[in-house]
């Protein structure tokens, strides 16, 4: 009968393995567990309310020429009631253990739809270089890309600094929102500087954080 290996004489590859159970990461809501609870909850409720007010946000910015400060401010207050829903209706589906596979579909949909939309009209009305709004989308939209690439093998949990370019981008869109002249115009410029900093580093580090994930699923156990 062969003696349990004492934890000190563990093999790596279990070592890393006893790690990961004793201590696994926060998915982020792509990865977490569905139920059989319908699809139609506040979660979800939220989720929807946030895609409808898109439309709603990219007409009122461009009304009158899209240069009306009256507009512009009942846009960035569809913007802001949008941004704030995306804070409540994941943490709300997993302490009431609403996760669908709908809201998991969607909710991404939602936010890339929003933090897009706003990109393109801003761009589109001169305030917002091109190539921002260009750099931005394809960080988002390759992210995306990675996350379906690597499902199977795990799920990359989501970061500070993932969390920190969410807001920043949410406080710089919502600043070139508004009609803003003198300081203000350009704290907002610096702070949308910032954000396309830590946009192009987190998606580099999310690039290499998949990257790993799949070539250490391919490894066979005892080879890692």
């Amino acid at each position: 009968m062969t003696a349990e290996p004492a934890p000190h004489r563990r093999r790596p590859a279990e070592a890393v393995r006893a790690a990961a159970a004793n201590h696994p990461p926060k998915p982020d809501r792509l990865g977490d567990p569905t139920t059989s609870v319908s699809a139609w909850n506040a979660a979800n409720a939220l989720t929807m309310m946030r895609v409808a007010l898109v439309p709603v946000f990219v007409v009122l910015l461009l009304q009158d020429g899209g240069h009306d400060p009256k507009w512009r401010a009942w846009a960035w207050a569809a913007f802001t009631v949008a941004s704030i829903s995306d804070l409540f209706d994941g943490k709300l589906a997993r302490m009431h253990n609403l996760v669908t596979d709908f809201g998991k579909l969607v909710d991404p949909i939602a936010d890339k739809a929003l933090m897009g939309a706003a990109l393109i009209s801003l761009s589109a009305l001169g305030d917002l270089p091109w190539w921002v709004t260009l750099l931005v989308l394809a960080r988002e939209v390759g992210i995306t890309l990675l996350r379906f690439w690597v499902i199977r093998h795990g799920v990359i949990p989501a970061s500070r600094g993932g969390k920190a370019k969410t807001m920043l981008q949410g406080v710089a869109i919502g600043m070139y929102t508004l009609v803003m002249t003198g300081p203000l115009a350009s704290s907002r410029a610096w702070i949308m500087a910032a954000a396309v900093i830590i946009t192009v580093v987190t998606g580099l580090d999310y690039v290499v954080k998949a990257v790993r994930l799949r070539r250490g699923s391919q490894v066979p156990a005892g080879q890692v």
